[in-house]
């Protein structure tokens, strides 16, 4: 046991990466054909979506929402998971990418599991109304509207139910007063973590993972 937690050097990352990934070749070619078609080279890592597959096994989880889809690697990583009537709603506001999405999925025998709406998120999200309530709500799109998704996806998620933001560590500048890199967006993602924290309605954690998950489960 420790209290402080343990430095990650890149010896120990690539430890970790070749023993607990849950990236194969098709979501390794995924990353590259994404990155072929002028996509941002940005995707959660093999051990964080191991994390998240063994987090979604354990709570037996059938619909996820996922904000902010990109290629559909973190879509196709937690569909796998699902099991045969599960669903993973995206919604994904660049055409091109959802459309990408949709022949990945389909690629990877996961067409019926994924399903995708195209638009701003906030805006689909006012009206949406699904027939059921989500286990588990992925966060990992435009940073300055993090805390209104967490608005807007608290009512959708069942009574023992996880929100998770992305991010949470805003690529280590988190607890910069004065950060060099993407200030907007750190001063979002710290109000993020801080209303996830404060939430009355949520039990929150911070996970170290990648570049760090906050996360809440719906009391």
């Amino acid at each position: 046991m420790s209290l402080k937690p343990t430095p990650v050097s890149e010896k120990t990352a690539q430890y970790l990466n070749d023993l607990f990934s849950s990236e194969d070749d098709f979501l390794r070619n995924l990353r590259q054909e994404a990155a072929e078609t002028g996509m941002p080279s940005i995707s959660i890592g093999g051990v964080q979506g191991a994390f998240l597959q063994v987090m979604l096994r354990a709570m037996r989880a059938r619909f996820v929402l996922e904000i902010g889809s990109l290629a559909g690697y973190s879509a196709i990583t937690m569909a796998r998971a699902l099991p045969k009537r599960g669903k993973v709603v995206c919604m994904e506001y660049n055409p091109d990418y959802a459309a990408f999405i949709r022949r990945k999925a389909d690629e990877a025998g996961l067409g019926d599991k994924i399903e995708i709406y195209v638009g701003d998120a906030k805006e689909t999200l006012v009206n949406y109304i699904p027939q059921f309530g989500f286990d588990f709500v992925f966060i990992d799109a435009d940073k300055p509207s993090y805390s209104e998704y967490l608005d807007l996806v608290y009512p959708l998620t069942r009574q023992g139910g996880i929100i998770a933001g992305d991010n949470a560590l805003a690529w280590g500048f988190v607890a910069e007063d004065n950060p060099e890199f993407e200030p907007r967006n750190v001063k979002a993602i710290k109000d993020f973590n801080l209303a996830l924290r404060n939430h009355q309605g949520l039990s929150a954690c911070f996970v170290p993972i990648g570049d760090g998950m906050a996360m809440g489960v719906k009391l």
